[in-house]
Parts: structure tokens; sequence; C-alpha cells
């Protein structure tokens, strides 16, 4: 089988302040996640991977990690230059995503 050409991660300058409100314990598992998820097919749809039915700041997409899918990993992506650009990481609090200690999206 071969493997599809990977698409290159772009972290946006403001993530260090996006994880700086989070929980220590699950940096990891969101960056982990990030390069599971999105290295290779960051357009398809999966359980934990949808377009947003409106688009927050420049992202179009989003990945739902960490524990109970609390976490969200706001994006965007380039098919012809293979790249795919963090735009934030946020909380997901009842129905109210958080990023950066701002409520972004009711």
């Amino acid at each position: 089988m071969v493997r599809p050409l990977s698409f290159e991660i772009i972290l946006s300058d403001k993530l260090k302040d996006d994880f700086r409100h989070l929980d220590r314990k699950w940096h990891v598992a969101i960056r982990d996640a990030i390069d599971e998820q999105l290295k290779f097919t960051p357009d398809v749809e999966t359980r934990n991977r949808k377009p947003l039915r409106t688009p927050i700041d420049e992202a179009r997409w989003e990945l739902r990690c960490g524990p109970d899918n609390r976490y969200r990993v706001l994006y965007k992506y380039d098919t012809l230059t293979r790249e795919v650009h963090i735009v934030a990481v946020g909380e997901k609090r009842n129905n109210e995503l958080w990023v950066r200690g701002i409520r972004v999206h009711p």
C-alpha cells in the first residue's frame, strides 16, 4: 500500500499562549493528536475531525482531542501547498469554546 504524501504542519505564533490556558498534562496528547490526525488526511471528515459550520478566525476545520474530546484544534489546510495551518487550540466548556481565556464561540 502506498502511503499518501504528508502535509507540513505549521503552528501559529499564538499557540504558546493558547497552551498556557490549558492543563499542562494534556499538552503532549494534543500535539500527538495533531501529528496523528492531520499529517496525511486533514481534509477527511471523521468522528473527531469536521468542518466548522461557522469559521473561527481563519480556521475552517476542528479536531477534537483529549479527555472527553474537551480540547479543540482549529485549523485550515491547503492541498496545493500540502500545508496544515494550526490557527488555535482551545477548550470546550459546556457548549462554549474558550481560546486564550476568551470565549470565541457560544
